[in-house]
């Protein structure tokens, strides 16, 4: 099975992609999509959507996660991160990819094993996991490696049921 994690953001969109045969998981591909700040809420989003639309090609995962919205203090923020994961879900839908959703500490607890882990737990078990010789950077991309190590754990789970 082969995972790509997404970490939305509008500035930057960090992506994972995980490859996981009977229960050992590799990374095969990280990074991010950076959009400037100077360009309009419109053109930013059909930068992510575009990018992502040449990874999923590029890449063909079996399946895409994403991080779900986790609501802060920020509204603005919160308000653009929705934004970015909605044209996130379109490309996912547009390329018909199967789109698991889950929320930070669904994916805390499927890498660490406790969901109010800090940022640098998170960031230690995946490079663990994923037998990496340092902590993947930037933090977008290791934590979209954590929602595609997250989805496949819950996969696995699942078809055990």
């Amino acid at each position: 099975m082969l995972t790509l994690g997404i970490d939305p953001g509008t500035a930057t969109t960090g992506y994972g992609l995980v490859k996981m045969t009977g229960n050992q998981l590799k990374m095969i591909e990280y990074g991010c999509i950076k959009t400037a700040k100077d360009l309009s809420p419109a053109v930013r989003l059909q930068m992510i959507y575009k990018e992502l639309n040449v990874l999923i090609k590029k890449l063909k995962p079996d399946e895409l996660s994403i991080e779900q919205l986790f609501f802060n203090k920020n509204i603005t923020t919160a308000i653009s991160v929705a934004q970015a994961r909605g044209v996130i879900l379109l490309c996912a839908a547009q390329n018909d990819l199967l789109c698991g959703e889950y929320t930070p500490p669904q994916i805390k607890l499927a890498v660490t094993g406790y969901g109010k882990a800090e940022k640098k737990q998170v960031q230690y078990m995946v490079q663990k996991l994923l037998c990496l010789e340092k902590i993947p950077k930037p933090d977008d991309a290791a934590d979209a490696l954590a929602v595609a190590i997250c989805h496949l754990h819950s996969r696995t789970l699942s078809y055990r049921a």
